[in-house]
């Protein structure tokens, strides 16, 4: 009796792998795409804008240490400096700037202050909106 060779093709290992793959960049892209995590102030009249990737992420923590995307700033010269090399890059890119709710206005007043001096007019200030009335 001759053995013959096996035409059918098994998927399940395939499917395994698929599947956790989609997991994966599940779990990772939201942490790409936001940049740091800070606790945003709540507004009534909150105007959501679709992530397009085309902004430039700025966080400022309740410690108020400064973050483009991911990455640390020491100084809000430093910021600035990376600001205008990457809107230099891409000049259709806009500053959107989440400052953490505990972290001073004047830090946050600081930074616009500093983006204007360098003639960065389109910065958006990152909100939540508020889910219920005081």
């Amino acid at each position: 009796m001759k053995h013959r060779a096996k035409a059918d093709i098994n998927v399940t290992p395939l499917v395994d792998v698929v599947l956790v793959l989609l997991i994966i960049f599940m779990v990772v892209t939201p942490l790409i795409a936001n940049g740091v995590v800070v606790e945003l102030p709540r507004t009534q009249h909150h105007a959501k804008k679709v992530d397009d990737g085309k902004d430039i992420v700025v966080s400022v923590t309740a410690d108020e240490q400064i973050y483009m995307g991911a990455r640390r700033l020491a100084s809000i010269d430093d910021l600035v400096a990376a600001i205008v090399a990457e809107k230099r890059a891409r000049p259709e890119k806009t500053v959107f700037l989440k400052g953490d709710q505990r972290a001073s206005y004047g830090r946050m007043r600081e930074i616009m202050e500093a983006l204007h001096g360098v003639s960065i007019d389109d910065v958006i200030l990152g909100t939540e909106e508020l889910t219920y009335q005081r």
